[in-house]
């Protein structure tokens, strides 16, 4: 499952002619980031890992809610749903033409206090996300345990050879000390930076800090004088 999405990047990265990049991948995306990162170093300066998976598991104390939900009624059914590749997509494709309108009400209602809730999809965008194929949900279930668990990146972290920025909503459910624990394993250079009043959709959000956590992460790998890049003030560096 894994390798059809890092074979699937290399190709792209062929077709575009593309090398010794800078790479950036978010959730689920940052989880393939960092794999595509192990297996092709050469090609990647430099990785951007936003609110990555695969740096905890159910055992950490800080997710012991998550063995408690699943001990609930609640948790029994989400977690056979889970096991059954059953998606909330799956419910907005089989709603028709109401399902964009569920995507607005919900984007509405989960990014109102910080974000303007009509610049977070267009009616247009919202037609196309619940119209749209499923694609990565249906793999989750082959990676991840319920509640989107997996180490395989901090089981791998002292083989990694590519220089990494860590970035964190500051409320993001990913806990940020997976990163930590990772970058004491890691030979190469790491930061972890968090960014204020943000969640999980750090670039949603806090749009400006997120920029600013990209920008500096890249102006750090990029400059001649990386050492004299200030850290942004409206960022916090973990």
């Amino acid at each position: 499952t894994e390798a059809w999405f890092i074979d699937s990047l290399e190709e792209w990265r062929k077709a575009k002619n593309l090398s010794n990049f800078i790479l950036l991948g978010h959730s689920f995306g940052g989880y393939v980031a960092a794999k595509y990162a192990l297996k092709h170093p050469e090609h990647v300066q430099h990785l951007i890992l936003v609110g990555t998976a695969g740096l905890s598991s159910e055992s950490d104390t800080t997710y012991e809610w998550v063995t408690r939900f699943r001990a609930t009624w609640r948790g029994t059914i989400l977690s056979h749903l889970w096991e059954s590749n059953f998606t909330p997509q799956k419910i907005i494709r089989g709603l028709g033409p109401w399902g964009p309108d569920l995507v607005r009400k919900y984007t509405a209602a989960r990014f109102t206090n910080r974000y303007s809730p009509e610049g977070v999809f267009t009616e247009e965008e919202s037609r196309l996300l619940s119209a749209a194929k499923a694609s990565g949900e249906l793999c989750l279930k082959y990676i991840f345990a319920f509640g989107a668990f997996n180490r395989a990146l901090l089981n791998s972290a002292s083989e990694w050879k590519v220089p990494t920025t860590f970035i964190y909503g500051a409320e993001d459910w990913m806990n940020y000390q997976g990163a930590q624990e990772a970058r004491e394993q890691m030979k190469v250079p790491c930061e972890i930076i968090r960014v204020p009043q943000a969640g999980h959709f750090v670039f949603l959000e806090n749009r400006d800090g997120f920029h600013s956590a990209v920008l500096y992460a890249c102006r750090r790998f990029l400059s001649p004088n990386p050492d004299k890049e200030p850290f942004p003030e409206d960022l916090v560096s973990a």
